[in-house]
């Protein structure tokens, strides 16, 4: 909701007398709280509902992010904007001040197979738990369930502006984002012309290649479910690097790798690092979790 009013005002702005209203749908992913994301099914679960609202004609947009948008989305509708990117980052929420507190002994929760695996493959003494539910609903899991800590995305603190509740922040050496995160994607039916129009007028440039370098990554490798991925793309003074990580649940096989390509197409970057990575041993670390289990 907070992401959907940012948008909702800049786009009021950005067309005097245009009046944009919020149609608040709960998903699967937002009901089903009892099991881990890993178990319950696709990707879709956290779109699925709003994107059939698009189709119905319900809604004339949605506002993801970009990290909950499947690869492959339905036919008719189409990701028209990517507004300027947040902090891609991890943090970590709990009593503890520093990554050098982590190790053996602690209990961190979460249901991210991918902050799980580089958890684990950093910290090897760490046990992991499954926990679910909104910023607020992990964080007070913290406390309730005698935890040492959780990891959150910096960008959703920082919108919500509980930002100074982080401890401290993980560096991509550490933990690598998620396909997506920090960006938001806005989808929207493919031929409705005028709110295309509109629509263009959010999309940062940059952000749209670094998103679609990290999509196209993540498509090639995934097969459709939730996998332990991490991809970061960054325009930087050697060009524009696309790092990318993949592991086992256990943290105990990885390969992380980047490459350089050009800006102008990002996801040719996307698939020849995945490329790569599948000829370093990626596929078949994926092969052991592509059933969707934990």
């Amino acid at each position: 909701m907070t992401q959907s009013r940012y948008v909702q005002a800049l786009l009021e702005d950005s067309e005097p007398g245009l009046e944009v209203s919020i149609l608040e749908i709960v998903t699967s992913g937002d009901r089903i709280l009892d099991s881990p994301l890993s178990q319950i099914g696709d990707r879709g679960l956290f779109v699925k509902e709003i994107e059939e609202a698009l189709l119905s004609g319900d809604a004339d947009l949605a506002v993801h992010s970009a990290k909950d948008v499947p690869t492959a989305l339905p036919d008719g509708l189409a990701l028209m904007a990517y507004p300027e990117r947040e902090d891609s980052a991890d943090v970590f929420v709990g009593p503890l001040t520093s990554a050098a507190e982590l190790g053996a002994g602690r209990v961190i929760g979460t249901s991210s197979l991918r902050r799980r695996s580089q958890l684990l493959a950093a910290y090897p003494g760490l046990e992991v738990v499954d926990i679910r539910g909104n910023v607020e609903t992990r964080i007070r899991k913290i406390s309730e369930e005698g935890l040492d800590g959780t990891i959150l995305a910096a960008a959703g603190l920082k919108r919500l502006g509980r930002f100074a509740e982080a401890s401290f922040v993980f560096t991509d050496e550490v933990m690598l984002s998620a396909v997506g995160q920090g960006s938001l994607a806005i989808e929207a039916r493919a031929d409705d012309a005028r709110v295309a129009r509109l629509l263009a007028r959010l999309d940062h440039a940059e952000t749209r290649a670094e998103v679609l370098a990290e999509r196209a990554l993540m498509r090639s490798l995934e097969g459709g479910c939730q996998v332990p991925i991490g991809a970061r793309a960054r325009l930087t003074d050697q060009g524009f690097v696309l790092t990318a990580y993949v592991g086992d649940v256990d943290g105990r096989r990885t390969v992380r790798m980047e490459r350089i390509g050009s800006i102008d197409d990002p996801e040719a970057l996307g698939r020849a690092l995945a490329a790569d990575m599948i000829a370093g041993g990626a596929d078949a670390i994926l092969e052991g979790v592509r059933g969707c289990t934990s």
